[in-house]
């Protein structure tokens, strides 16, 4: 009778591979991403943690009452209370409220860095990698004296020529971190350009800039999304060892980096105040790689199949 049953579930789950397969590209990674729930599970927490950092001016006047900068010396280091629901800090400001702000600025920061990353970072690979030759040398040649320079090392000098400042630093991680997309990027290009469509396209008399805009970057879109998604939790990360190195946002703007690093001195008289930043900074840059994975083995067709 189990072994039975069992060759049933085998068939039925034969069956709804073979479905699987007959669908699209997208459909089949849709498919996929439903059924990952620990990526589901990721993609919500991301979500929740983002509306509540863009409802902070809405919430902090109708919930919690307190201004991100609002000062109460006579209520220092308070621990989490009816008044104050996540306690207070050194100089008494809501901690629940600053948090909030914080994620606003944080995730603000990573979300342009990113996208200003990833818009050079695409741009560039498709240019070299549909060009190739000279282009490719050069960007090549460019891209590997870049890197030789350590990336904290080039951080922390450009940081300090422009200032902290939160405009600054998006264009100081957006104009720095985009070697490791374009040279995915130009990878995916060199293997597309010479493909059946590809060459129909060019036979038919489309230019160099339609056939990389129309048809080889809708083929690069799974890469971009994936990429945007760890490269948002890679900035966060930043931005927190900027801020503790000294050169990331000013104090008296709340970012959930400069909120953990101003805090360390505090620890023992109030953990929380180390604890609460810390671990929002984990959590949302541990759901952001998890979300990456889950959105690579979606949108991989190899894995999909």
């Amino acid at each position: 009778m189990a072994a039975s049953e069992a060759a049933v579930a085998k068939l039925e789950y034969a069956e709804l591979q073979q479905h699987v397969r007959s669908r699209s590209h997208w459909q089949r990674a849709l498919f996929q991403l439903r059924h990952d729930y620990l990526t589901l599970g990721a993609i919500a927490v991301v979500l929740l943690l983002t509306a509540i950092s863009l409802l902070a001016p809405v919430l902090s006047t109708h919930v919690t009452g307190y201004r991100p900068d609002q000062e109460n010396l006579q209520q220092t280091f308070e621990s989490p209370s009816t008044q104050h629901l996540l306690g207070t800090d050194e100089q008494g400001r809501d901690h629940l409220t600053r948090l909030m702000w914080g994620g606003r600025v944080s995730l603000a920061i990573a979300f342009f860095a990113a996208l200003i990353s990833l818009t050079i970072g695409v741009s560039l690979g498709l240019i070299t990698g549909y060009y190739g030759g000279i282009v490719d040398d050069f960007m090549m040649w460019f891209i590997t004296t870049l890197n030789s320079i350590p990336s904290l090392f080039l951080l922390l000098i450009v940081s300090s020529v422009l200032g902290p400042d939160p405009v600054n630093l998006v264009l100081v991680l957006g104009f720095l971190t985009w070697t490791g997309t374009m040279r995915l990027v130009r990878g995916e290009t060199f293997s597309l350009r010479e493909r059946e469509f590809i060459v129909a396209a060019r036979a038919m008399g489309a230019s160099d800039i339609r056939v990389m805009a129309s048809h080889i970057l809708p083929n690069l879109i799974s890469i971009v999304i994936i990429t945007l998604a760890i490269d948002i939790g890679a900035n966060i990360l930043a931005e927190a060892g900027l801020s503790f190195l000294g050169f990331g946002i000013p104090t008296f703007i709340p970012s959930w980096g400069n909120m953990l690093t101003n805090a360390q001195s505090y620890f023992q008289r109030a953990p929380h105040l180390v604890i609460l930043p810390g671990l929002l900074i984990t959590v949302t840059v541990l759901c952001l790689y998890v979300i990456g994975d889950g959105l690579r083995d979606a949108l991989d067709p190899t894995v999909s199949d």
